[in-house]
């Protein structure tokens, strides 16, 4: 009798790699991501991959009164571009970084991630490649890759493609949580600088690539030096570990904004109180060349950028006033560059989040 491996057994009957799925290969994947996930171990964690479950002892990782938070995300159409270019090395870290900032704006550390890789014809050096890269995004995030599923499903992905998601589970001491219930007008808004376009907008970004009649391997329009695949999958920018550090080191941190699909204007009132209302400078943003050659190339107006895309922000951060000068002082010194965006008000009605100034893309 034909081994499983042989495309039909002797007697004809099917196995299910005659159906598109390959056990050994799937067995060789986890086999070879055993060294990479051990990398991100960290505090707390029981156990190694291959069980039905990870497990992590919060006692161990130092927690006394712990909430738990979870966040899940995935890469939005970014995928295509990796799936189309053939990069792959680093859509991992953005989808880390779109579950681990959302972790972040309610105090909590990432504890811990589980990934979820679904494709039509597993290729095992692809998959390691991708997971190298959801491994890379828990070392900057500070969690512990214990986990996952991969999923081989022939006739419902087509050719090269897949599909990733990720789960994350931090922790914060009830008395941290964010945020705050002491938001008031006088506030000081700072905002930590985007990478780029992060893992928004990328439905727009790609029907602009097509009207402009570029392929992915042109150079970028907005960076020479690189290609326009390589240059739009700057990966997201990963905030937690000094969020995390002056949160902790100062207390002073109110709210924090993750500012993802719908930009500063959706984002920011979900963590403002009605009575509240955000004054942001935007003299005060400098949006990468990208962003302007997005507005120029497609004719998007001003505050459509601003409701889609991140327009060199993010991150946003509130404290109190006289905070203002050690909060800069505490993240630039943990690595971050912080920067004034604006302050909260009184608010008695309009929309929750004003502009000032415009945006200025003169770097496109």
């Amino acid at each position: 009798m034909a081994s499983d491996s042989d495309s039909q057994r002797d007697d004809g009957s099917l196995t299910y790699k005659d159906a598109g799925v390959d056990i050994e290969a799937g067995n060789a994947l986890v086999k070879a991501i055993g060294p990479i996930a051990a990398k991100t171990k960290r505090s707390g964690v029981m156990g190694s991959l291959g069980g039905f479950g990870g497990l992590f002892d919060l006692k161990e990782a130092g927690f006394k009164d712990p909430i738990l938070v979870a966040a899940t995300d995935g890469v939005g159409t970014k995928l295509k571009i990796a799936i189309e270019t053939g990069h792959h090395e680093r859509i991992g870290i953005d989808l880390v970084a779109m579950c681990v900032n959302d972790l972040v704006v309610q105090g909590a550390e990432p504890l811990f991630f589980l990934d979820y890789f679904a494709c039509g014809k597993l290729e095992t050096d692809k998959a390691e490649t991708i997971v190298a890269g959801i491994a890379e995004g828990c070392k900057q995030a500070g969690a512990a890759l214990i986990g996952g599923e991969t999923a081989e499903m022939p006739g419902l992905y087509a050719g090269e493609d897949y599909d990733l998601a990720g789960f994350a589970i931090g922790a914060v001491e009830r008395d941290g949580i964010l945020p705050s219930d002491d938001l008031a007008a006088g506030d000081v808004i700072l905002g930590l600088p985007s990478s780029g376009i992060h893992s928004n907008g990328f439905s727009l970004v790609r029907k602009v690539v097509e009207k402009a009649g570029l392929a992915w391997d042109d150079p970028a329009p907005f960076d020479k030096d690189k290609s326009l695949g390589e240059a739009l999958l700057e990966p997201t920018s990963i905030y937690v570990k000094p969020l995390l550090e002056v949160h902790r080191q100062l207390g002073v941190i109110k709210a924090l904004a993750h500012i993802t699909g719908g930009g500063l204007t959706e984002n920011l009132p979900r963590v403002l109180p009605d009575t509240l209302v955000a004054k942001i400078d935007l003299d005060a943003l400098e949006p990468a060349p990208v962003f302007g050659w997005l507005k120029e190339t497609a004719n998007i107006a001003e505050d459509e950028m601003l409701r889609t895309f991140n327009c060199g922000v993010g991150m946003v951060v509130v404290i109190p006033e006289e905070a203002e000068d050690s909060v800069i002082h505490a993240l630039e010194a943990a690595g971050a560059a912080p920067f004034p965006l604006g302050r909260l008000a009184a608010r008695k009605d309009g929309e929750p989040v004003r502009y000032s100034g415009s945006l200025d893309f003169g770097g496109s």
